[in-house]
This record gives structure tokens, sequence and C-alpha cells, in this order.
């Protein structure tokens, strides 16, 4: 009896999880090219380009539709047996919630641990080919595309314009500038055809009924320039264009980029920027000028050597106390002092700017690397996080398929989606601890999840559908109140 009970569970979860798990790959897949659509159109790129560079990017997209396909199937699911009332059925049967449960939590920890799985091992060669692909899509010039009335620039060397397109081209403004060249050339035509050889290699363009004109950049006489000027009735122009032809570049580009790297590559990288970083800051610090007394226990705190540090904090240890020359009569002595000491400054202001933006860039970097491997983590974590709202959820809301299941879970994963950019913003800056910023909106949602779990498995009055009909009647008036329900259910008068 429980097997069979689990199998249909089962299978009332399992058909919402594959349907919606393939929709948010899509929704996502589309907010993708919406984002990237000013980088693919005109480029002339063949079909199986387009489809891989799609293929790479829906691997991209699976760790964030694994949390959402989950908590929406799990809604779905929950919401379906509530609303056929086989919920309470098998609650009445003695079954408690938590043993209905019990087989989706074995799916939810097998989805958590195939979406860890598949953010360490598949993604990072994935986001490899993905990253190398866009940027050859990018670095790939766009087809010789001509608007009418706009002056087209994409042609080495050549500015046109044509008046009028239809079959052939009308009006046509040619502006010369190779070798250097403003406006000194310039061709007008009647009409003319364009077309690009099959290698891409060169331009055609065959002009009719035009005229050239241009200014010979001979020796300067009283006239100035020797003007030319040439009419013709065809002339064929042959442009060698460049970067038409689609160029693969070399993944070794990117292969040291934190999204390309796993768990273990992520840890190395990650202790050497730091070495680094600590390096550098240290030779920062003892690059910096003060005062002789500071500068040497300075050096021994940087140097971590506690028996130099020992040595200059003596007692019998004197040093020149600049104070003294201050106090002193001799205002020789104060002007020198007081000299150096805002020579020193500005010296110490000019390194601080340099070396600032250097040092910013290279935490910022390791921060990313740490940002990364806690995100592996937190957005596999994330499905089992969600399916304990989900679950619960279902139970109340009552309602199957992908009405308001949908709306729910949209709702939900925006404020885990804000919550989220909020703690990672915070840990990037280090306004936060690394670990709290990125687990900050498991943390709540965690919470979540256990409370309303808790209340479904104990049956508390959250799950009744009264216990919301009595907070809107201490919100909205009772008049109100009885038009809507009478609204939405006009047979309860019949």
């Amino acid at each position: 009896m429980i097997k069979r009970l689990h199998w249909y569970v089962l299978k009332t979860f399992l058909g919402p999880f594959v349907l919606t798990f393939f929709i948010c790959v899509f929704i996502l897949l589309m907010q993708f090219l919406w984002k990237y659509v000013d980088d693919l159109i005109g480029k002339g790129l063949d079909w199986n380009i387009m489809g891989e560079l799609l293929f790479y990017a829906s691997f991209g997209l699976l760790p964030y539709a694994f949390p959402l396909s989950t908590l929406l199937a799990s809604i779905m699911a929950f919401g379906e047996l509530g609303e056929n009332y086989e919920l309470v059925a098998m609650k009445s049967s003695g079954i408690s919630l938590f043993r209905i449960m019990k087989p989706l939590i074995v799916v939810a920890v097998f989805i958590t641990l195939t979406a860890f799985f598949f953010a360490n091992y598949v993604l990072p060669h994935t986001n490899l080919r993905f990253s190398t692909l866009l940027w050859s899509v990018k670095q790939q010039r766009p087809e010789m595309v001509l608007k009418a009335g706009v002056f087209t620039n994409d042609i080495d060397g050549y500015s046109i314009r044509v008046g009028r397109i239809d079959d052939a081209l009308h009006d046509i403004l040619i502006y010369d500038h190779t070798n250097g060249k403003t406006n000194q050339s310039v061709t007008v035509a009647d009409s003319g055809f364009l077309h690009i050889t099959e290698d891409k290699n060169y331009m055609v363009l065959t002009l009719y009924n035009g005229e050239n004109f241009s200014e010979e950049n001979l020796n300067k006489s009283q006239n100035g320039y020797p003007f030319r000027r040439d009419r013709f009735k065809k002339q064929v122009l042959n442009v060698r264009v460049y970067n038409f032809d689609f160029q693969r570049r070399d993944e070794s580009i990117f292969r040291n980029s934190y999204r390309m790297l796993n768990i273990s590559q992520l840890e190395v990288a990650r202790d050497s920027m730091v070495r680094d970083y600590l390096f550098r800051v240290k030779n920062f610090v003892g690059a910096t000028r003060y005062n002789t007394y500071v500068q040497q226990r300075l050096y021994a705190r940087v140097n971590k050597n506690d028996s130099l540090l020992r040595s200059y904090m003596a007692d019998s240890v004197k040093y020149f106390d600049t104070a003294d020359l201050l106090a002193g009569p001799n205002s020789w002595n104060k002007m020198e002092v007081l000299t150096m000491a805002i020579n020193n400054a500005r010296t110490n202001f000019q390194e601080v700017n340099s070396i600032d933006n250097n040092l910013y860039a290279r935490k910022r970097r390791i921060n990313m690397h740490e940002m990364e491997f806690h995100r592996k983590f937190t957005l596999s974590f994330a499905v089992l996080i969600f399916f304990f709202i989900g679950a619960p959820l279902g139970a109340i809301i009552r309602k199957g398929g992908l009405g308001m299941p949908v709306v729910v879970s949209i709702l939900l994963f925006i404020l885990y989606y804000i919550f989220s950019m909020t703690g990672e913003k915070s840990a990037r800056e280090d306004v936060w601890n690394m670990a709290t910023g990125m687990w900050f909106s498991s943390f709540i949602f965690l919470y979540v999840g256990i409370w309303l779990t808790y209340k479904a498995v104990t049956d508390s009055s959250i799950l009744l559908t009264e216990t919301y009909t009595n907070l809107l009647k201490k919100v909205i008036p009772q008049k109100w109140l009885t038009k809507i329900l009478k609204d939405e259910n006009p047979s309860a008068d019949q």
C-alpha cells in the first residue's frame, strides 16, 4: 500500500518537474537571446554556429533551472493532491505528510547532488566553450548591410550611402578613405549592384552612370590641389574586406577564468592570488615613508620578525624625536622638518593613488573566485530548500496546473534572487564576510522552508483556507468580501 502510494506521489511530481524544467530553460534562454541579440544579428552566422552557441548557453542556465523547476513542480504536485482531496484522504488513513513527502525528499536530494556534480564537473567545460564561442562571434565582422539614407562604415576605408534600395541600389554616394584620405575622393552613381564573393574576401560593387571626383595630392600650387573629374557608364569596384569569415578563437584565452574552474582548481587559484596579493601589500606598506622609528617597527611587523621588533621597542634604544626640533627656538630646523614631512606626505599620496586601483582589482578578482566556489554549493542546496518550501505551499494553495503555482513560484524565486544579489554584492565589496554574503539567501529561505514544513506536518491552522478567510474579514469590509466571494462563485446564490 505504501509503495503504491509512493509511486503515485513520484508520478505526480516527476511529470510536472520534467515539464517545468524545460519551460524554465526555454524562458531563461530567451532572456539570454534578448541580452546578446545585438552581438548576433547581422553576422551572417551559420545555423550550426547559432545552435552550438544556444546549446552551450542552455548548460549555463541549468543551475538556475534546477531549483526553480523543483519549486514549481512541488507546488503543482501537492497542489493537485490537495485540490483533489487526495491529501486529506491520505492523512485520514493515518499517513503523515512527512511519509507522503518521503520519496520526494529522496528525489530532491538526488536532484541536489546532480546539480552539484553538474556545476562542479560539467559546467566549467561548457562555460569555457561558450565563452570562447561567444567571443569569436563578437569579433566576427557584420555582413554588409546597406540601409536607405544611412551611411554605412562596415567596409574598411569606405563610407557608403544609398538613397533607395529595391532590386538594385540607387543614388549611391561613396567616400574613399583608404591610404589615410579624408574626403579627397568621392564617387556618385545613379544605380548599382553589390555582392560579396563566396570566400568573403572581396566586396564587388558594380556602378552605373556616375562620376569620380578627386583632389590629387601633388605639389601645392597657387590655385590649391589639382582637381580631377571622371565620368563613367559602368565601373566595377573590388574592395578587400577582412574578418568577414568566422574564426574560432583559442580556448586558452579563457581557460584560467573563475567560471571555467572546478572546486579544487578554484582553491589552488585563490591561494596563489592571495599570496601574490599579500606580497604586493607588504611591498606597498614597506615602501611607504614614515619617520625612522615607525618605519623600523612597521618593517619588523610586516616581515613577522619578533626578535627584531623587540629590539626596536627596547628601552635602551633611543630614537630621534622630531618633536624636540619643533619645540626648539631654531626656526630653520622647524622649516626643514615641516618640508620633509610635506614631501613624504605627497610621495605617500601619489603611491597610494597609483597602487590603490591595482590592489582593488586584485582583491575583487580573489572575491570572484571565492564567490564562484560558494555558488556551486548554494545553487545546488537551493534545490532542497525550494522543495521544502514548495511542498507545504502546495498543500496550502491546493491548486494544480500552471496557474497559481507559477505566480507563487516566480514571486518566491524573485525574492530569492534579490536576497542572493544583495548578499553577493556585499561579499564582493568586502562589506560582509564571504560565507555570510553568499549563504545569506539560503539561510533565510532555509528557515522559511523548515517553518512551513513543520506547520504542514503538524497540521497547523496555517494550512486551512478558513485562516486566510478570517484574516481577510479583518482587513476587508464584510460587504466587499461578500461581493468578491459571490463574483468568484456565482452558483452560491442558486
